[in-house]
């Protein structure tokens, strides 16, 4: 590896600076984005493979092209690794990314105009759950429910009433920014009385399902459960459709060729070394510490006076209301975050007054610091770093110092692969 770096920096040194940069970025800060983690080594080294260099358009054993015996025997190992993690029937483990991923789904199972019941954007929902700027939210028809915005809960008997009167074709449930688990049985009893597809978007949990340490929809009896690769379960970018036998022909047709040519095999591998990881004992703990890190960090920043959406946390997630705990909009809170080595994303609350770009919060995760090794005092101290911080937006000098004690804490915890 150091001599294709010799290599890199030889020959293009603005990429190789940029690339030491992002790695030098990395160690020296902590990364509390819940959809940002850091894959293992040997993900790393799939990634920059040969696979990279083989197109394998189509399926194992139905390739359009030749020289497929270790592409097949890859893709086919991904696939028997998903449907072990997740209990599944079927696995497609083509898609490039989550957006795709998504839209394979709906292209496969529904037909333009159909409608379907799912979050809303503001209340944690995700821009393909059909946002309306998003080309899916145009494709089809997108009615949603939203959460109550003190405790977070779903109130299932309007969602029921929701459903009987629109009679949508699926019933979407998962969430980029909702801090709590699911009701998949109550989803899925209102699903079978209007005669509903069940499906899951399960990108941000994917690997605390695969832990064992949340709720896994298809013990439910949900008919598809998507999820990235990356995030929580700590793979590469990619994504997932795990489903029941009976939908796997129009699920892997609207994936090859409806969506997609070639598939990412090197990516594909990394899934599969992901995967394998994903069912050792080492994940099932990883999975534990990172609901820990994430209670012990919502619950400190609630002892500060901070302002939680829905109180707290279940998962790995929390959204914190900066405008209502510091009288600042989230894009402020990211920047003067950024300063101090802290790295979280400004964030839409419940029916956010703001415009996105300048929301009233911010989400951060556990998933990536639990990753480096931190445990519950370490989450402990960054909960008294952000609030000092946000408390005092002004202070330049504090900033300074701040950041130095970041920098050297982040000094005992080592980056994995770098």
């Amino acid at each position: 590896m150091q001599q294709y770096r010799n290599l890199l920096q030889a020959n293009d040194p603005d990429i190789f600076n940029a690339l030491s940069g992002e790695e030098s970025r990395q160690r020296a800060g902590i990364e509390l984005i819940p959809s940002e983690n850091y894959t293992y080594p040997e993900v790393l080294c799939t990634l920059g493979s040969v696979f990279t260099n083989k197109y394998s358009e189509g399926y194992p054993g139905r390739r359009y092209y030749g020289g497929q015996e270790f592409t097949d025997t890859i893709e086919d190992i991904a696939r028997e690794r998903a449907k072990q993690v997740f209990r599944c029937e079927h696995a497609n483990v083509q898609p490039l990314s989550g957006s795709p991923m998504n839209q394979a789904v709906y292209l496969g199972l529904l037909e333009p105009g159909d409608t379907i019941l799912a979050m809303d954007l503001s209340h944690g929902g995700h821009l393909t759950h059909g946002a309306p700027v998003s080309f899916m939210g145009k494709l089809f028809n997108f009615i949603r429910y939203k959460t109550d915005p003190v405790d977070g809960s779903i109130d299932f008997d309007e969602l029921r009433k929701t459903a009987l009167e629109h009679k949508p074709k699926m019933i979407l449930c998962g969430y980029t920014s909702y801090p709590r688990d699911l009701d998949y049985a109550a989803f899925k009893k209102i699903a079978d009385e209007v005669g509903a597809i069940t499906m899951t978007d399960a990108s941000h949990y994917g690997g605390l399902i695969a832990a064992d340490v949340i709720r896994n929809p298809f013990d439910f009896g949900f008919d598809v459960v998507t999820s990235t690769s990356h995030k929580s379960l700590r793979g590469p970018r990619g994504g997932m459709i795990l489903c029941k036998k009976e939908f796997a022909p129009r699920i892997d047709k609207a994936v090859f060729p409806g969506l997609q040519g070639g598939p990412h095999m090197n990516s594909i591998a990394g899934i599969a070394v992901t995967l394998k990881k994903a069912l050792e004992p080492e994940f099932k703990e990883y999975g534990k510490q990172v609901l820990v890190n994430a209670k012990t960090l919502a619950d400190e920043l609630l002892k500060s006076g901070a302002s939680l959406v829905t109180g707290g946390t279940d998962n790995h997630m929390m959204v914190l209301d900066t405008e209502k705990s510091y009288g600042i909009n989230g894009k402020v809170a990211e920047e003067l975050l950024d300063e101090v080595a802290i790295t979280t994303n400004k964030q839409i609350i419940p029916d956010d007054p703001n415009p996105p770009l300048k929301p009233s919060g911010i989400r951060i995760g556990t998933p990536a610091a639990t990753s480096r090794g931190m445990k519950e005092a370490d989450m402990v101290k960054l909960a008294g770093w952000i609030t000092t911080i946000l408390q005092n937006p002004e202070d330049k000098n504090l900033a300074v110092t701040t950041r130095s004690e970041i920098e050297s804490f982040c000094s005992r915890f080592p980056v994995p692969g770098i």
